[in-house]
């Protein structure tokens, strides 16, 4: 009786369409980021900061994920950036199917970057591919320094690490220790950017700013 692995059978169809992105948006230069974090992370709160202070620079939509609600996607309507919300029905990972559905309903022609809010998870979105450009990993401070240690796959795939809600740490209302967070991300993966900010105040976030008017630049240069 033959076996069949449904894990490897799954992935396999999941890169196909994967690969059917890649094509969707190398031939149209549009540059994609996949952003995976814990719950919490505050996620949806830096794409909307990030939206509203980049509105005469970088054109951007946002393909939203979450298990239920459309929260979040309600957030990014509210900074007038074009979204499609995807609920994953208790799936806690988007698919490369979900992203060629949505990537069809975007103004894709007239955006310059398209972000997919991951489902909040820092484990099973790291195994999916979506054709994406690249990967984004949120890390809040209230999580706790030793994530990278401990969920190693998404931080050695990720082009770059948010720290975000530094503004809880010079309260010392949290322990973190950011230099160690940076060491054990830099010990996975020694070319990922790491940008200490904050979504709610501001802190650190034209450096993140100036990453990403780098990333559209080139990719638009490259394709």
């Amino acid at each position: 009786m033959k076996k069949v692995d449904i894990s490897k059978k799954i992935l396999s169809e999941n890169d196909k369409y994967a690969f059917e992105n890649i094509l969707f948006l190398t031939e149209r230069k549009k540059l994609c980021l996949n952003m995976i974090s814990s719950p919490g992370s505050g996620k949806t709160s830096i794409l909307a900061r990030t939206i509203i202070d980049l509105k005469d620079k970088i054109r951007i939509g946002v393909i939203e994920g979450d298990i239920q609600t459309d929260i979040d996607a309600e957030r990014i309507r509210a900074t007038e950036a074009p979204v499609v919300q995807i609920n994953t029905e208790g799936a806690c990972h988007l698919s490369a199917i979900q992203i060629s559905k949505a990537l069809k309903e975007l103004p894709v022609k007239n955006l310059d970057l398209i972000f997919i809010e991951n489902v909040g998870n820092l484990v099973c979105p790291s195994a999916f591919e979506l054709g994406e450009a690249g990967k984004i990993v949120v890390l809040s401070v209230a999580e706790g320094d030793d994530k990278p240690a401990k969920y190693p796959a998404i931080f050695a795939k990720s082009k770059a690490l948010l720290i975000n809600k530094i503004d809880l740490l010079a309260g010392g209302q949290v322990d973190f220790d950011i230099e160690r967070a940076k060491a054990d991300a830099g010990k996975l993966n020694k070319g990922i950017e790491i940008f200490p900010i904050s979504a709610k105040t501001g802190e650190g976030m034209t450096d993140w700013y100036g990453w990403l008017i780098k990333a559209v630049e080139k990719n638009k240069v490259q394709q």
